[in-house]
């Protein structure tokens, strides 16, 4: 530890985020108000006090969190604050989920490479063997973590799809058997299959299981990012927009699509029970 500078003091703590949104007047009760722009800036009592104190002229370091932080731009916007006032800072996106804890998170960080430097024995703890690194300048983690999450995305609806397929032949496929089997020598083996495989394991039937998907964001930041630079996603795409269809059991798209069948060509339109 005498490798490392003496400071007065280190803040730990989380990265509020704030929506501002400038309004030409406020509304009043029970009335609404149009708004042309709004900001999202980073703040947090941790963060701000670090930065005052450094200020005062006391030696300073902070290690904080960003929670959902589209294409590591907050970090990028948090980075350009602190570096004048001489705090360095780091972002880490973080994969392995529930079971991180025990076999380690894969760490994607993004920053200045001295600071990155100075807290590699923390992520040498975090991560299994190999499952760090720095993959570039501020905001970087939270951007390849983005990405990463958008191919989770597709991967998994990919083995949602396939896997369905094989429930509704006419071959009375083994599903468990067919998905332990996988892990074993195929191209299209992964963890994330290991986790299919124990969930058909648990339950082939899906039974109780609600048909409805979450999404936490970042396929949403993905998509838009491929839009913002020309990319064509696809496969990203059509898992998020999946996902939203879902959530929809009374569609009305659905609908309306039968009712213009009936309209043009007289087709059957299936009734409600």
């Amino acid at each position: 530890m005498s490798a490392f500078p003496k400071v007065d003091l280190v803040g730990v703590g989380l990265n509020a985020i704030d929506t501002l949104i400038p309004l030409k007047h406020f509304p009043a009760r029970g009335s609404k108000t149009e708004y042309t722009n709004a900001s999202i800036m980073p703040g947090g009592q941790t963060a701000t006090a670090i930065v005052a104190c450094q200020t005062w002229g006391l030696e300073t370091r902070y290690i904080g969190k960003v929670g959902e932080d589209d294409a590591g731009r907050l970090h990028q916007r948090r980075a350009a604050t602190l570096q004048p006032k001489g705090i360095q800072y780091i972002d880490a996106g973080t994969s392995g989920g529930v079971w991180g804890l025990k076999v380690g998170y894969c760490l994607m960080v993004g920053g200045d490479e001295s600071a990155v430097k100075r807290l590699a024995p923390a992520f040498e703890t975090l991560a299994p063997p190999s499952g760090w690194a720095h993959v570039g300048s501020h905001g970087a983690g939270h951007y390849v973590k983005m990405v990463h999450n958008g191919i989770e995305y597709s991967l998994m609806q990919s083995y949602a799809e396939g896997f369905e397929l094989m429930a509704k032949s006419d071959y009375r496929l083994d599903l468990p058997k067919i998905s332990h089997l996988w892990m074993h020598g195929s191209v299209v083996r992964s963890w994330l299959l290991d986790l299919t495989s124990a969930a058909l394991a648990a339950n082939p039937e899906m039974s109780g299981i609600a048909p409805y998907v979450v999404d936490s964001g970042e396929g949403r930041w993905t998509v838009s990012e491929a839009i913002d630079l020309d990319v064509p996603a696809p496969v990203i795409t059509a898992s998020l927009i999946e996902r939203l269809r879902s959530r929809d059991d009374d569609s009305f798209t659905d609908k309306l699509l039968s009712a213009m069948r009936n309209q043009f060509g007289g087709h059957d339109m299936k009734k409600e029970s």
